[in-house]
C-alpha cells in the first residue's frame, strides 16, 4: 500500500498535511541506513489517544533484529512516552527501548512541525554497538539535517537505499570533508589518498587520478567515473538551506566487476550475433546452390522436392537472421511467421495469385531452439496449404492465432482452402512434411497435435509451459 493510502486510512491527516509527510518520507530509506536504524514515522491515529505508524524503513547497512511491521497498528500514547514528549515539547528526544530482556536499543526522535504543531514523529531505533561506532554522531547530525531540510521535490532515486559496501563522504558547507567511512577510505587507499578528512571535496589530490567522468542522463545527480583501475558510481546530495550548502553527501558504489562482466557479456553477445549472421548466410548459400541445381534437373518431381528443401532452409535461416540483429536468445513466434509466410510469397507463389495473411493474440517468446522447430513446423504446414488447400484457386487465406490454456500455449495455424479430402487419416501418409510437423511436436517439443477441417484446414499445436521450462534451465 502507498504512504498516501496509508495516511488516509490509518489517519485523520488533510490532503495538505500527507503530502508534506510523503516528502519526508521520500529520504528515510537514505536516513536509514546512514545511521544503521529501524526508521518509523508515527502519527496521530483515528482513534483518540492512540499512535499509528503509516510508514517504516529497515537499514540495509546493519543487522536489525526488529522484524514485526507496525504499519496501521493502533498503538497506546502510554506506550510510547518518547513519542508523546517529543510532540508535547515540539523537540528532539534520546531514549532507549527494550526490545529483548536486557537488550536495549537508542531511540532518536525528531518531531515534524507543520504551522507549529507536530503532525508526525520520525524515531530512529538502533542497535546500542552501533552508536559507538567511529562518526556516529555525525551521521546522526546529517540525518537530522536530511530531515529538516528534505526539499520540495525530492527524487526518490537520489535518496534511495545504501548497502554496506558504498562509500559514504560528508562535507560541510564548504565543501570540506568531515566524514568519511572504512570503504571511501579504502577506494581512496588505492589512488594514493592516506587520509581524507579535511581534505576539499574538488581537491586536485582527489581528482587527480580520474580518467573518465560520465552524467548519467536520467540521474543528473550520478556520475559514472574512471579512476585509476577502478569504475565507479557517485552519487551527489546537496543539502540546502534558503539556496546555501549545509552539507553534502556522497555515495560511491565500485562497480568495476559489473562493468566488467557487462563488457564480457557484450563480447560474448557480438560473437553470438556474428555467429547466427554467418549460420544465415550458410543456410542462403546451401539454399542458392540447391536453386542452381533444381534448374538443372529435367524432373518436375526433382524440381519440387528440391524447393521444397529450399523452402525448409530459409525457414530455419528466419531464425538465424532474427538472433543476428539482437542480443537476446528468444524469438517472437509471430515475426518469424510473417517473415516464412514473406519468404514463401516470394520462392513458392504465383505472382498471379493472392495471400491474404491473418494474425490474432497474443505474442510469444520462444528460445531459439524451439523457434527454430517451430519455424520448420509453420513452413511445413504453410506449404501444405499451398501446395493442396490452394489448389485450382488464385486466392487463400492463412490465418495465426495464439491463445494460452492453463498448462500450454496454443498455436493454430489456419487456412481457407479446400480441406482434408474425406477419409484422409485412414488413407496411409506419404507427406515428409506431416512426418516432420509430428516428429517435432511431439517428440522433440512434448507437445500435442491436431489436424481438422473447419471452413478450410486447422492444425493445432500445443506447447506445454513446463516443457519451455525445463528447455530453459537445461541451456
Amino acid at each position: 500500500m502507498s504512504f498516501l493510502n496509508n495516511c488516509r486510512q490509518f489517519t485523520n491527516l488533510s490532503a495538505m498535511k500527507a503530502n508534506f509527510l510523503q516528502r519526508i518520507n521520500t529520504v528515510l530509506p537514505l536516513v536509514s541506513d546512514l545511521v544503521h536504524a529501524h526508521v518509523a514515522m508515527y502519527t496521530f491515529s483515528k482513534k483518540e489517544n492512540y499512535f499509528t505508524v503509516v510508514s517504516e524503513f529497515e537499514p540495509h547497512t546493519t543487522y536489525n533484529p526488529i522484524k514485526q511491521s507496525l504499519i496501521g497498528k493502533e498503538i497506546p500514547k502510554v506506550q510510547e512516552p518518547l513519542i508523546d514528549k517529543t510532540i508535547k515539547f515540539k523537540s528532539k528526544y534520546e531514549g532507549q527501548r527494550e526490545l529483548d530482556f536486557g537488550k536495549f536499543y537508542q531511540m532518536y526522535t525528531i518531531p515534524i512541525v507543520v504551522d507549529y504543531e507536530v503532525i508526525a514523529v520520525i524515531c530512529f531505533e538502533i542497535n546500542y554497538e552501533d552508536t559507538q561506532t567511529r562518526g556516529f554522531t555525525r551521521l546522526l547530525k546529517t540525518a537530522f539535517i536530511i530531515l529538516e531540510n528534505a526539499p520540495k521535490k525530492a527524487d526518490n532515486k537520489m535518496y534511495r537505499a545504501i548497502s554496506s559496501r558504498d562509500g559514504i563522504i560528508i562535507t560541510d558547507k564548504n565543501e570540506r570533508i568531515i566524514f568519511a567511512n572504512m570503504v571511501a577510505s579504502r577506494i581512496y587507499h588505492v589512488l594514493g589518498v592516506s587520509n581524507l578528512l579535511g581534505c576539499h571535496l574538488f581537491d586536485r589530490q582527489l581528482t587527480l587520478h580520474i580518467r573518465k567522468e560520465t552524467i548519467l542522463p536520467r540521474c543528473p545527480y550520478e556520475k559514472e567515473i574512471e579512476v585509476g583501475n577502478l569504475v565507479l558510481i557517485r552519487r551527489d546530495i546537496p543539502i540546502n538551506e534558503a539556496g546555501n550548502l549545509l552539507t553534502r553527501i556522497v555515495i560511491l558504489s565500485d562497480v568495476t566487476e559489473i562493468r566488467k562482466k557487462d563488457k564480457e557479456l557484450k563480447i560474448k553477445s557480438a560473437v553470438i550475433q556474428e555467429i547466427h549472421h554467418r549460420v544465415k548466410n550458410n543456410l542462403q548459400t546451401i539454399a542458392s546452390l540447391l536453386r542452381l541445381q533444381a534448374r538443372r534437373s529435367n524432373s518436375m518431381e526433382v524440381k519440387e522436392a528440391l524447393k521444397e528443401s529450399v523452402n525448409r532452409i530459409l525457414s530455419i535461416s528466419v531464425v538465424h537472421e532474427f538472433l543476428s540483429q539482437q542480443g537476446d536468445e528468444n524469438i517472437d513466434v509471430m515475426e518469424v511467421t510473417k517473415n516464412i509466410l514473406q519468404l514463401i510469397q516470394q520462392n513458392m507463389l504465383d505472382s498471379h495469385f493472392k495471400l491474404e495473411t491473418e494474425f490474432i493474440g497474443e505474442t510469444i517468446i520462444l528460445p531459439s531452439k524451439q523457434a527454430s522447430n517451430l519455424a520448420l513446423i509453420i513452413n511445413e504446414l504453410i506449404l501444405n496449404s499451398i501446395e493442396h488447400g490452394f489448389l485450382g484457386r488464385n486466392y487463400g487465406k492463412i490465418g495465426l492465432k495464439i491463445s494460452q490454456s492453463d498448462e500450454a500455449y496454443i498455436i493454430e495455424l489456419y487456412d481457407n482452402g479446400n480441406g482434408l479430402p474425406e477419409n484422409f487419416f485412414d488413407l496411409p501418409t506419404k507427406s515428409l512434411g506431416l512426418q516432420i510437423v509430428r516428429t517435432l511436436i511431439e517428440g522433440d517439443m512434448n507437445g500435442s497435435f491436431d489436424l481438422y477441417n473447419d471452413n478450410g484446414v486447422h492444425a493445432k499445436i500445443a506447447i506445454p509451459y513446463k516443457f519451455l521450462m525445463e528447455s530453459e534451465v537445461d541451456v
